[in-house]
This record gives structure tokens, sequence and C-alpha cells, in this order.
């Protein structure tokens, strides 16, 4: 009869081989794993740290008056600080919330770049300025004073519905285009908490839907609604952006004026092509364009792609003028 430290043996070991030699190499590679990506899922996976960096750095500097730097200078891969963000004037429930969103995108960070190697943090402008022009362009006039997004919960607000829903219409647009279920599982898991984090803006002004944003004598409402036009008009694909309230025809099921989640016809969440994105996120209706929070572009094979036929672009036009002024030249001395 086997003794009974064999017999604890027999049933301890084969779990000791598990955890000592399974456990680990699967943590190593984090739930995802960098392993059986496809190029083209390795594309979309890292074309949203754009937006995740973005976010990151907002909701930091939001909150805590810093950013990534501070916080978790590993995900940073040195590229440049944030231009303009600085710490929001926030009420204590305001905080708390935008605190837990900085933290959430620090994990996002961390999951998408432990699947594929990405880049480092693109240049951002968070400064007043920025979102003052995305304001004074979804109104198409300049608000005087400019627009503060730090200057208060319901600029904050307001700012913050600016950003995840963009990234939100993202993932939804990615999901059919991915061929491995690792890069599913991780799209499936970033949308899942970026729509929590829009659900929870929208909620918060919603409550406030009828409140005038000072000193501008607008409400809530309007605001989103301005805002969400800007992005349908620079996205250039029809609606797939709607305000706090909606013509009841829009709304859900076609019957109702409150629009507290943004949805299609069947109240399913609206897609977008990094193209689409990156036309808003550029502010320009362009995604050979930087702009807006991108002065130098996003970074990524597909954003780069488009970056590099705007320069050859730039460069053959160039040099037709060149040419041309060379042909020129050449008249003018053929005439003299």
């Amino acid at each position: 009869m086997a003794s009974s430290s064999t017999t604890f043996a027999l049933i301890f070991l084969p779990f000791l081989f598990f955890f000592f030699f399974l456990v680990p190499n699967s943590h190593a590679k984090s739930l995802y794993g960098r392993g059986n990506l496809t190029q083209n899922d390795i594309n979309l996976l890292e074309f949203p740290l754009n937006l995740e960096y973005l976010e990151a750095e907002f909701f930091s500097f939001g909150a805590f008056g810093h950013g990534l730097d501070e916080i978790a200078p590993e995900l940073t891969g040195n590229g440049p600080s944030p231009i303009g963000a600085k710490v929001a004037s926030l009420g204590p429930l305001v905080k708390d919330i935008t605190a837990q969103f900085a933290f959430q995108e620090v994990g996002h960070l961390r999951a998408i770049k432990s699947a594929v190697k990405g880049f480092p943090r693109p240049l951002l402008d968070l400064s007043v300025k920025s979102f003052a022009t995305i304001i004074n362009n979804a109104f198409g006039e300049n608000l005087n004073p400019p627009f503060d997004p730090y200057a208060n919960d319901l600029n904050y607000l307001i700012a913050s519905y600016v950003i995840p829903y963009v990234g939100l219409t993202g993932y939804v647009g990615a999901n059919p285009k991915l061929q491995t279920a690792t890069a599913k599982r991780m799209i499936a898991g970033l949308l899942g908490v970026e729509s929590g984090q829009d659900a929870v803006l929208r909620a918060l002004l919603y409550e406030r839907q009828n409140e005038t944003v000072n000193p501008y004598g607008m409400t809530v409402a309007e605001f989103t609604n301005k805002i969400s036009k800007l992005r349908n008009d620079l996205g250039n694909k029809g609606i797939k952006d709607e305000g706090l309230t909606v013509n009841p025809s829009q709304g859900a099921e076609g019957k109702i004026k409150g629009n507290i989640l943004a949805g299609d016809k069947f109240s399913l969440a609206f897609d977008r092509t990094p193209e689409e994105i990156l036309r808003i996120i550029y502010g320009t209706g362009s995604e050979s364009k930087p702009g807006g929070f991108y002065p130098d572009g996003a970074q990524g094979r597909i954003a780069e792609s488009h970056l590099h036929h705007h320069h050859n672009h730039q460069h053959h036009h160039k040099s037709h003028l060149d040419h041309s002024d060379h042909d020129e030249r050449e008249d003018t001395d053929d005439c003299t």
C-alpha cells in the first residue's frame, strides 16, 4: 500500500508541473499572448493605441495633474509628453470617476502592448486651444471665451464626451475584420470597458441635458448634438454619432427623443473604420492630414500608410511645381 507521502506526491506533483511550467508561461504572454496573430490583426490591434494613449493622458492629467510619465513611464516608449494637459477643477464624484477611467486606460495600454509591440506615445495636443478649436468647429463660430475643458465638472464631462465614443466605434468596426481568437478576445474586452465609460459619461451629461453651459447660453444637449454632428461630418460616412436628444424617428424603435445611448435603428452600436477615425481625431476630415489632438499624426502601420501617402503626394506636387517653375524660367530665358 502506498504511503501517504507517495499518494500526496502523485496528486501534488502534476499540479506543481502545471503551476510552474504552464501557468507562468501563459501569464508571461498575458491573457492574450503574442502568438498566432496575423499581420492584419497586429495592425488592427496596434491602431487603437493612438486613442488609448490619448485617453490615458487626458484622464490622468484631469484627475491627478500628471500623466503616464509618472504613472507608468514604461508604457510611453519615450514618446513626447503631451502638450497643454493639466489638472481639471473637478468635484469629488467626477474626479473619482475620472481617476478610475485613467487607471483603466493604463490597463488597456498594458493589454495591447502585451499582445503587439505597438509604438511609442505619439505627440498629443491636449491644450485648451485644441479642445476650444473642436468646440468652435462644432458650433461654426468662435465661442467667447474659448471653451476650457479643465474649468469645471461640466466642461470636463463635455470634453470627455469627445473622446471614448470614437474608440468604441473603432472597436466595433475592427471586430469583423479580425482573424484570430486572441485578437477578437482583446477587442471584445476593450470594447466592453470603452462602452461602459461612454455610458457613464452620457448618463452624467443626460442628467444635466437642459442645464446651460456658462457663459455660452447653450444647453448640454446642444453641445453633445453639435459635437456628434461634427464627428459625422468629419468621418464623412453618414450618421454614426448621435447626441443626447434626437428626433423621435431616430430614437430607439423610432419612438423616443431621449438618447442616453447612441445606436442605429436596431439600437446596435455604430462602427467606424480606422480611416474615419483618423479624419475625426485629426479634425481635418482627411486621414492623410494630421492636426487636432495629433499634430504630427497618429502612429502604427495603418495610420502611417496614410501619412506616407500624404508626404509622397506633397513631394510629387512640389516636384511638379519645381519642374513647372524650371520650365517657366526656360521659357523666360527663351524670350530674352
